[in-house]
């Protein structure tokens, strides 16, 4: 249960973080693509506001969880990281083959080729899935040895 809480932390947060990243560097300062590109610029920058609204959605969630987990004593750090990973590169490859390939509402990138740019995407997330499956793993092998290193003794022992 502990590290459920904790893991669904990691992942909204990653998914949060992941379309703030998204963006703000490709939409707002690069200006490569809207979330939805086949209307209007205006329909465009709408549908960037309500994604934008939605990855704060999803972060301000995760910090919840995460705040939650925290006070309660139940954080598994290296299970927190490991869903910020999966959060972050399953936010990517949805974006990367479900946005781009699968609708195609957006591009990454106009007017050029687009294999090295699909190819960097969608590499870029599945390297961050991995990560987030490692420390997932890690974590599930470490936590019991870590509860009961932090379990109080049964029996306490006076020196005189």
């Amino acid at each position: 249960m502990k590290r459920t809480r904790t893991v669904a932390s990691g992942v909204l947060t990653g998914i949060g973080t992941a379309a703030f990243i998204d963006e703000t560097v490709f939409h707002q300062l690069l200006h490569w693509h809207h979330f939805y590109d086949k209307s209007t610029t205006d329909v465009g920058l709408v549908s960037d506001g309500l994604f934008h609204a939605g990855s704060w959605l999803a972060m301000v969630a995760g910090l919840v969880l995460y705040a939650d987990v925290r006070r309660r004593g139940t954080l598994v750090p290296r299970a927190w990281w490991g869903g910020l990973c999966l959060g972050l590169g399953g936010f990517q490859l949805y974006d990367g083959t479900f946005q781009h390939k699968g609708l195609g509402i957006h591009q990454i990138r106009y007017g050029v080729d687009l294999a090295p740019y699909d190819w960097t995407w969608n590499g870029i997330a599945v390297l961050l899935l991995a990560a987030g499956a490692f420390l997932l793993v890690r974590a599930s092998r470490a936590t019991p040895r870590t509860t009961s290193s932090h379990a109080a003794p049964t029996t306490t022992s006076r020196s005189r």
